[in-house]
């Protein structure tokens, strides 16, 4: 069922919270008001999923708010988080008929949704809409590479340095060049994703904050003043090619 999402409501295109992110950064007026027309906002709660691997999918979506998981499966039952979707990131391809991931709510979850066949028919109409599409997938093929250097390579404190970095350089930054924000996993989620043990992720998220890389505040919150430290613990050189 779709439904208005009290913490944003259905709001116009040129005042969304991801406007110059998500799918439609390179839309013109015109084109933003052809969109604002055909969207619908749907909200999962934390845990929730919002398509199983393999079922049809029948929408495409911008992530508004919240973190959503994407996991395979293989044959035998187990499991692999291959990546995260947060603000801007985006769900759905041309052509593609069935989800290839499993996508669950890791919090609550806003979605700007389209209808699959519809959106389609807007890539044929709206070239800035095709055009930033191809960016963001080249985007999406960046981060790939990089996240299998991160497997490969990179030591336990490094992992974790590394998914804290792409957390918080998805938030807001303030002046000083510093971020907050709530962290969208579970120590288990986290484990799961980088390839550690639960107690490795949080022995090394207890030394970053020990040797003053990171602030811990409450469960989840995570706040650091100088994302250049942190960027220099992920083995990163912050120069924009960070995993995003």
């Amino acid at each position: 069922m779709i439904v208005h999402v009290p913490q944003i409501g259905r709001v116009q295109c040129e005042r969304c919270p991801i406007r110059h992110r998500a799918v439609c950064a390179k839309c013109d007026a015109d084109e933003l008001a052809h969109l604002d027309t055909i969207k619908a906002y749907r909200s999962w709660k934390a845990g929730e999923t919002v398509v199983m691997e393999g079922e049809a999918l029948d929408f495409a979506a911008s992530v508004v708010a919240g973190c959503a998981t994407l996991t395979r499966s293989l044959e035998d039952g187990r499991t692999q988080m291959v990546g995260l979707l947060m603000p801007s990131d985006f769900i759905g391809r041309p052509g593609r008929a069935t989800a290839p991931y499993e996508v669950v709510a890791a919090t609550d979850l806003t979605l700007c949704m389209f209808r699959r066949e519809p959106f389609q028919a807007l890539l044929a109409e709206m070239p800035h809409i095709r055009e930033r599409l191809l960016e963001m997938s080249l985007d999406e093929l960046d981060a790939a590479r990089e996240w299998m250097l991160l497997l490969g390579r990179k030591t336990a404190r490094e992992k974790v340095a590394s998914l804290l970095l792409i957390v918080l350089r998805r938030s807001t930054l303030d002046t000083a060049g510093g971020a907050h924000a709530e962290l969208p996993l579970s120590r288990e989620a986290m484990a799961a994703y980088l390839g550690l043990t639960i107690e490795t992720v949080s022995r090394q998220i207890t030394a970053l904050r020990k040797d003053g890389v990171i602030t811990l505040q409450g469960n989840r919150g995570i706040e650091c003043g100088d994302l250049f430290a942190l960027a220099g613990e992920a083995g990163e050189d912050f120069d924009g090619s960070v995993i995003s």
